[in-house]
């Protein structure tokens, strides 16, 4: 009796190890980046490209006013969002896509700044955030008000434990009808976190995970259009919100 029960308890053990261990490599899959075009990370005649420890950055060649700071999800690749990142960046929009440490949206929001990328007082700073990103995007907005000229939160429903009613800059919320992770319902409840004048859009068949270049995120739901139609709905409402 007690050598099967240590047999049994063996078994058991050894198939949650197992199991743990590829959920990690399948989540760490999914999480990379996918289909990125390598032309995408380079210099050509209207973006300079730079790639540091800290940041991918896009610069245009000619003269801009706007920067802009995305803040990536959760364990997501950064490098998933660099189609997004340099379509808004053609548009003359300087561009950094920060790289948080370990993949953790919780750390490293206040790389920009840190190394003083918001020290040119003649320009416009946007700051962005995905999923988690944007729960930190929104952190640096509330421990720093005055240094941020627009706030854009994508699939997301934070902020939920801090309030930004107050704020006086524009704010825009983008969300998916199909996402899973930060579904309407709860964006919707938390609406109250935002001020009044908070601009949402509300993309039709968009799910959590196109928003950037990465596999099928646990929770989500299938989306019931293309990683592209919905980048392009992204990219639009984004534009419509910065250049009002």
């Amino acid at each position: 009796m007690n050598m099967q029960y240590w047999t049994l308890k063996r078994t058991l053990r050894t198939i949650w190890i197992v199991t743990g261990i590829v959920f990690t490599l399948w989540l760490c899959y999914s999480m990379q980046a996918h289909g990125v075009d390598k032309a995408l990370l380079k210099s050509d005649n209207l973006l300079q490209f730079e790639n540091t420890e800290q940041y991918y950055c896009y610069t245009p060649k000619a003269s801009f006013i706007q920067v802009l700071f995305f803040y990536p999800g959760a364990l997501v690749e950064p490098k998933s969002y660099i189609p997004l990142c340099r379509e808004l960046a053609t548009e003359g929009i300087k561009v950094y896509l920060i790289k948080m440490p370990w993949r953790q949206a919780t750390r490293g929001y206040n790389i920009p700044k840190t190394l003083g990328l918001f020290d040119d007082a003649g320009k416009t700073y946007i700051l962005v955030g995905h999923s988690q990103g944007g729960k930190m995007a929104a952190q640096f907005v509330y421990e720093n008000p005055g240094v941020v000229d627009q706030l854009i939160l994508i699939g997301t429903t934070h902020p939920l434990d801090i309030s930004l009613g107050y704020a006086k800059i524009p704010i825009l919320k983008i969300y998916g009808s199909r996402d899973g992770v930060s579904d309407e319902a709860s964006i919707m409840d938390n609406k109250v976190q935002l001020p009044t004048s908070a601009q949402f859009v509300r993309i039709e068949g968009g799910n959590h995970s196109q928003y950037g270049y990465y596999g099928f995120q646990l929770g989500d739901k299938k989306a019931t259009i293309d990683r592209e139609q919905q980048q392009v709905e992204t990219l639009r409402a984004m534009l419509t919100f910065i250049n009002e």
